[in-house]
């Protein structure tokens, strides 16, 4: 269910205007919402993974940017039940994957809101690997880039943060024992209602939609705190039990690392999630606990836990800046190579450069800063010269600068959203210096260079 509620009465004005499919990203424009920005979500869930039947109840707290008489939210698949506004039932239509409400008053430019959507049925996947995926013995919710679509309605763009209250009731198996539920932030309470099991989870730091995760399925949890004192909770299918002792390990060394690099760990707790599904062939770096669908090694561990300071605390306005997500989260794989003794960062550039890297192919095909379609917003230059560039910039600016600019980045949009613009600035105003080289050749060139 998705409720949208606002406070206070609502009087209607002649230059409200419906609220606006998309939020103006040229790889997605029908992707997110405008018109209103959301400050938090109440999703409250019912699950049968037998059936892989969900029943839900979405209450979106949101707030008003401009005089609406109506609202879209980013929906895909299931059916609606019914939407309120304000605790009074509203319309609602449907188009492909945009579900519009319509309330009986006009929604006021600066008014906060609440809507509720009741929906339930069969989440899909998107492409088979996003979305809703069905384990072997549940289910994760992926989302990245569109798929938290599938699994509850809302504004679907990262550029819409909110925080989120999960709250996700699961019956017992044919054999009377529970399932488990694991979901982004802290779990407030769990609670046995004898045939079913309810587990509350919250996060309240910001958090865009790609970025949510559910997990259902059995899991052991470990919990303890890194030397820096950061608080983990790791949780593992008895599947993959075995590597238990290599993530707990790994986890806190990992985020150790990580906060004398980047700077402080930007929310309450760390983690990970880790599934037994080989076959989904990806990890995801859902806040504040990554998913890996089997045992992750060092590096893809760092690259993971790295995006809760490079995507997940700071994330792009748009798409197209995705490149700061993972051109950074590449790097730190290079820097943990270097620091640990293994490679310096300038030989794995090379190997790129020279296209002998594993993971160096099809990085010329287009501009990290500029991947020309939704498609391929998530393809090898966005990683690869994404990392290449970080790496130009460090050499440009030398260590002590590059090292400053890191952490000046993550502090100084913390829980927010910025762009590639805003990177550039803040590396010539740091350096002191005119990076346009660096940039227009690394960055937005459209071939390879000729020298490295």
């Amino acid at each position: 269910m998705l409720v949208l509620v606002a406070a206070g009465g609502c009087t209607g004005t002649s230059r409200a205007q419906p609220g606006a499919a998309g939020v103006g990203d040229r790889l997605s424009p029908t992707l997110g919402n405008g018109g209103y920005d959301v400050t938090h979500y109440d999703l409250k869930l019912e699950y049968v993974p037998e059936t892989n039947h969900l029943e839900g109840s979405a209450v979106i707290t949101a707030r008003a940017t401009r005089n609406l008489r109506s609202l879209n939210l980013d929906f895909a698949g299931m059916r609606v039940r019914n939407t309120e506004v304000n605790s009074a039932d509203a319309a609602f239509g449907r188009a492909k994957n945009e579900l519009t409400v319509t309330p009986t008053k006009t929604l006021r430019k600066g008014e906060s809101f609440q809507a509720r959507v009741t929906y339930d049925g069969t989440p899909r996947t998107i492409d088979g690997d996003e979305g809703w995926v069905e384990t072997d013995d549940g289910s994760t919710a992926l989302g990245q880039p569109v798929g938290s679509m599938v699994w509850f309605p809302g504004n679907h763009h990262p550029s819409d943060k909110a925080s989120y209250d999960i709250t996700v009731s699961v019956p017992k198996d044919e054999s009377g024992d529970f399932y488990d539920v694991v979901a982004n932030g802290e779990l407030i309470g769990q609670k046995d209602e004898g045939d079913r099991l309810t587990s509350h989870w919250r996060s309240e730091e910001p958090m865009a939609s790609y970025l949510a995760n559910v997990s259902v399925g059995y899991f052991e949890v470990t919990k303890g705190r890194t030397r820096r004192g950061v608080p983990f909770c790791i949780a593992v299918d008895p599947d993959e039990a075995k590597h238990t002792k290599v993530l707990t390990r790994l986890v806190p060394r990992v985020t150790d690392w990580a906060i004398g690099n980047f700077g402080p760990y930007p929310f309450s707790s760390t983690g990970a999630v880790l599934d037994h599904h080989p076959g989904l062939g990806y990890a995801l770096e859902t806040q504040t606990k990554p998913y890996f669908d089997s045992v992750p090694d060092e590096k893809l561990m760092v690259h993971e836990l790295a995006h809760q300071w490079f995507g997940d605390s700071v994330t792009p306005k748009k798409w197209r800046d995705v490149w700061l997500n993972e051109g950074l989260a590449t790097y730190a794989e290079w820097l943990w190579d270097e620091q640990q003794g293994h490679k310096p960062a300038r030989t794995t550039f090379m190997s790129y450069y020279q296209g002998t890297h594993p993971e160096s192919e099809g990085i010329w095909d287009f501009p990290p800063a500029d991947p020309p379609s939704a498609e391929e917003v998530l393809d090898p230059p966005v990683y690869g010269r994404g990392a290449m560039v970080i790496h130009k910039l460090r050499e440009a600016v030398g260590d002590d600068v590059f090292f400053r600019i890191l952490k000046t980045w993550t502090e100084r949009h913390r829980h927010g959203n910025a762009d590639t613009g805003q990177f550039i600035a803040l590396c010539e105003q740091m350096s002191g210096k005119d990076l346009s080289k660096v940039f227009d050749v690394w960055l937005f060139g459209r071939h390879k260079p000729s020298h490295p």
